[in-house]
């Protein structure tokens, strides 16, 4: 199992999250050329209160957000637009650890009704975007934001799935 998933809001289990989560993750690790029975990410689905609780301790934002990614190692580029250090995945042992991600249930609901989108894709989106920030893809600086969002736009076509930032 690439994603290993922890359900804290028991809303989380009628979109079949982990199928989902792993499909997502799955998708962006092949994407970049990492096969993924190699590497690990963990997943908290949790609720609004539990995801602002750790926007505070660890961004010191105490509101909710829609996910959080925590990378095992730092692996940004240097320059704006740059190709992050995507790891090597091991020969052999266990899997690599990539990070944790935390996402919360009543923040996606509300952005996916709002966007008129279903549930799963924006999940879908939102489990890729925090998968590409494991792998040191962000959207601080202009140009690694240009970066970040075609690769997403490139996953998530693979995947069925239309361009959320169209």
């Amino acid at each position: 199992m690439l994603v290993d998933t922890i359900i804290e809001d028991d809303r989380w289990t009628a979109l079949a999250l982990q199928g989902l989560a792993d499909r997502a993750a799955q998708a962006a690790l092949v994407h970049l050329g990492l096969a993924p029975d190699r590497f690990e990410i963990a997943l908290l689905a949790c609720d609004d209160a539990r995801i602002a609780s750790l926007n505070a301790d660890f961004r010191g934002k105490p509101q909710p957000t829609n996910v959080l990614s925590w990378p095992a190692e730092e692996r940004a580029a240097d320059d704006d637009g740059g190709e992050p250090d995507v790891p090597e995945a091991p020969d052999a042992g266990p899997p690599e650890e990539l990070g944790d991600i935390a996402i919360a249930y009543e923040t996606c609901a509300r952005e996916a009704a709002d966007a008129g989108k279903p549930m799963a894709d924006h999940v879908t989106h939102l489990i890729v975007h925090a998968t590409l920030h494991l792998l040191g893809y962000d959207h601080i600086r202009d140009r690694d934001a240009t970066l970040m969002e075609r690769t997403e736009v490139e996953i998530l076509g693979k995947l069925g799935i239309g361009d959320p930032y169209s």
